[in-house]
């Protein structure tokens, strides 16, 4: 059973104006115009959405085995640089990035992606990996035009991440620098194939942080705690890296925003991109390297879709975990994570998936008109690729 039901490929739309000391929405869309969508170049089809958000399932609720994972190495901290050189940048990243073709039965198309480890490990999309897992192949085209073939290593859904691996040594692997220092208004450089044009560099700045996004193909939806940029991004450009000023990844190019009624809902860049920010995936990233699978956090209940007041209302609570465990009730809404304010149930699943398993969290809960923070210690269900 998948942790999410499947859903179309379109973001929260806004509420109007928020009354008063309200917080406001940080979902797109305007009134049914924005959709998002995943940029890889593959046709895929949307589905209909169902009832519920599940965050938690019957799924492991430690995170075992993974006491081995490895760790990709991390710089911490925001770039501290004067004049930013995009053409020095792209001249020392590019040979990290690949283009990934994809062939699967009668459908084909095209992706990108990042060396992580040089002996072949290869970060990417979930929904650029995914048309390839029954029967179909993927194919790492290098910098300098050599190709391989790449297997899957291990895929997480619902972030919308995979980790491929090519026989090759010697690779030059990115260099991932520390998602939680972004700032807006900084530099942002994309880099990837979009629209199999390969070794593709774009840059502008970081536009937004901690924007909801749902994203994902081929029915298997993901939930992004986004970072948001007007570096041009297009199809293709799916599972490549986004640079800060020193080179650095600090994200996953994932998702753009288009306008509704446009054919196929993919017409190319308006100045919304979204990505996967690299903390998130680098955890994920280590345990699929490490064991082929890996965790995602859950606070263990359903969450009512159908509800349309301010925060996300509990409609089953998940027998043995956290939130039981916690005192959690069915009718309760939970209005703040971790002092991030919670405007619907989407906002609640992102900023849910910015956290680990087992770390220590405060959620805010509105309960027959009476306000408390309850202390909750996230679980965890396994997702094996």
């Amino acid at each position: 059973m998948s942790e999410f039901p499947p859903t179309n490929f379109v973001a929260p739309p806004l509420q109007p104006e928020p009354v008063p000391r309200k917080p406001q929405r940080r979902g797109l869309g305007v009134w049914g115009t924005i959709l998002v969508s995943a940029v890889t170049a593959v046709i895929v089809g949307g589905v209909a959405g169902l009832g519920g958000y599940l965050i938690g399932s019957n799924g492991d609720s430690s995170a075992s085995g993974t006491s081995n994972v490895i760790t990709l190495p991390q710089i911490d901290g925001t770039s501290k640089v004067g004049t930013i050189d995009v053409a020095a940048i792209a001249e020392s990243v590019l040979p990290s990035v690949v283009s990934i073709l994809i062939e699967a039965g009668n459908n084909s198309g095209s992706g990108s992606g990042f060396i992580v480890q040089s002996d072949g490990y290869i970060l990417t999309n979930n929904h650029v990996a995914a048309p390839a897992v029954n029967g179909g192949e993927l194919t790492v085209v290098f910098e300098d035009g050599e190709k391989a073939i790449a297997k899957i290593v291990g895929r997480n859904s619902s972030y919308d991440l995979a980790v491929l691996k090519v026989d090759k040594k010697g690779l030059p692997a990115a260099v991932l620098g520390d998602s939680s220092a972004v700032r807006v208004g900084e530099v942002a450089i994309a880099i990837g194939a979009p629209l199999g044009l390969n070794g593709t560099v774009t840059s502008g700045i970081i536009s937004s942080l901690d924007r909801p996004v749902t994203a994902g193909g081929r029915g298997e939806l993901a939930f992004i705690n986004a970072i948001q940029t007007d570096a041009a991004i297009n199809p293709g450009n799916s599972g490549g890296p986004l640079l800060d000023g020193s080179g650095r990844v600090i994200g996953i190019n994932s998702a753009i925003a288009t306008l509704a009624g446009t054919i196929g809902g993919e017409t190319g860049s308006i100045g919304l991109g979204f990505a996967i920010p690299i903390n998130s995936a680098k955890r994920i990233a280590e345990e699929l390297i490490s064991t082929g699978d890996s965790q995602t956090p859950i606070i263990g209940v359903v969450l009512n879709t159908a509800y349309t007041g301010e925060g996300a209302e509990i409609s089953e609570i998940t027998p043995g975990g956290p939130a039981q465990e916690a005192g959690f009730r069915v009718g309760d809404v939970i209005t703040g994570f971790n002092g991030r304010q919670v405007a619907d149930s989407t906002e609640l699943v992102v900023a849910i998936r910015s956290y680990a398993p087992g770390e220590q969290i405060e959620i805010t809960v509105s309960r027959n008109g009476q306000t408390s923070t309850i202390p909750l210690t996230l679980g965890s269900s396994t997702t094996i690729g």
